[in-house]
């Protein structure tokens, strides 16, 4: 689900770090209500995303990235940053995709408010 969509009332920003431990081309591992979320800071823009493959559930955790793709170490499936949509198969599934804000220099996802 691309969690980027959704209004700032239906979600609730977590702080996860201070935004000098994610630096230009370095990436992020967080855990949110036992969720593996990946962060990619690219040229100043930062993503977050699913840290699962949809095609076979494996962490996505060392895979390559190629413009705004990350791509699978196993089977080659791509997936995009912004949105989590599986740009190829193996994977016919998207991962969920989250909003990030940097805020008084803390790094903050967007996560769907419960109840």
């Amino acid at each position: 689900m691309n969690y980027r969509l959704l209004s700032d009332d239906q979600l609730e920003y977590v702080p996860l770090a201070d935004a000098a431990e994610l630096p230009v081309g370095e990436r992020l591992f967080v855990t949110i209500d036992n969720s593996p979320i990946v962060l990619f800071n690219i040229a100043g823009q930062i993503f977050a995303i699913e840290d699962t493959c949809s095609h076979d559930g494996n962490p996505l955790d060392d895979a390559p990235l190629e413009g705004h793709a990350v791509i699978c170490p196993r089977h080659g499936a791509r997936f995009d940053l912004h949105t989590g949509r599986a740009l190829s198969m193996p994977a016919a599934a998207d991962i969920a995709a989250y909003p990030v804000r940097v805020r008084d220099g803390q790094i903050e996802i967007g996560w769907p408010k419960t109840g």
